[in-house]
């Protein structure tokens, strides 16, 4: 079973957490859902800049202490090297969710036309 280890943040960047689950997508759902359950309402922390997938939950435990003992500094370098812009990625993992798991009905067919 895969296991995902992510970085969170509020929209301006202010607080960074550390997360570890087996279901990244239903995580930051309940994240979503729950803003005010585990941080005061200045920390809605609902986008995910961060993630890895590792296959075995020992791999992602041991980077998730790792990356626990980050400093904030270290979790912006991590973060800067593959998401510069600080872009949520969530809206990519909903799209690559919802293409795994739909079954294509239809196939459409474009008529070629010449430019000439």
């Amino acid at each position: 079973m895969k296991k995902f280890v992510y970085i969170v943040t509020d929209r301006n960047r202010t607080s960074m957490h550390v997360g570890m689950s087996s279901d990244l997508i239903k995580t930051l759902d309940f994240y979503k859902q729950m803003p005010n359950l585990f941080f005061d309402g200045g920390q809605q922390l609902t986008r995910l800049v961060y993630f890895e997938e590792f296959k075995t939950e020992q791999q992602a435990l041991t980077r998730f202490k790792l990356m626990s003992r980050f400093t904030r500094m270290q979790k912006e370098r991590l973060v800067r090297s593959c998401n510069p812009d600080w872009i949520d990625l969530t809206v990519g993992l909903d799209f690559e969710n919802i293409m795994l798991h739909r079954n294509i009905t239809q196939q459409v067919t474009l008529p070629f036309t010449s430019l000439s």
